[in-house]
């Protein structure tokens, strides 16, 4: 089943594929990495001027990597809005999603939290770089195939 965006989408020619519904009843929609800004910008204009939130999870170990977005249309005198999910999957060899910092200001530190755990990379970023580890940290501590060592170091700890 395809909800109000996915149909409009279609119609509009923006390619994409429906997931379905969450358990709330939010459309669910699967966006290219490739057509993820474009798609962005065209959601903005359409209304959607709020990110609510951005998370990332890695699917399967050895698989793919997801960048979540979580949109919602904020108009005035509406009591309840619009949302919508947006799901962008990268492989895990090379993790490469557009920023949306650009579009949405408040992508900046979620893209930051999400690049430092799982590793992926935020195309036009203007500060991407590690948000909670140390900038010397090898790795990406939320991958499901992250091999955590075996000793912790507690710098400038007074």
């Amino acid at each position: 089943m395809q909800g109000r965006l996915s149909v409009w989408l279609i119609k509009h020619g923006l390619v994409h594929r429906s997931l379905g519904f969450d358990y709330q009843g939010i459309e669910t929609l699967q966006i290219k990495p490739e057509d993820w800004h474009s798609i962005a910008v065209i959601l903005y204009v359409y209304g959607y001027n709020y990110l609510r939130s951005q998370c990332a999870y890695d699917v399967a170990p050895g698989g793919l990597l997801a960048s979540v977005y979580h949109l919602t249309r904020i108009e005035y005198a509406i009591d309840q809005p619009e949302e919508v999910c947006i799901k962008v999957f990268a492989s895990r060899r090379n993790p490469r999603i557009p920023s949306v910092f650009w579009v949405w200001k408040s992508a900046d530190f979620q893209e930051r939290e999400s690049y430092d755990m799982l590793g992926i990379y935020y195309d036009n970023h203007p500060h991407l770089k590690r948000i909670l580890m140390p900038e010397s940290w090898i790795g990406w501590p939320l991958r499901k195939d992250y091999i955590a060592p075996n000793f912790y170091e507690i710098q400038d700890a007074h």
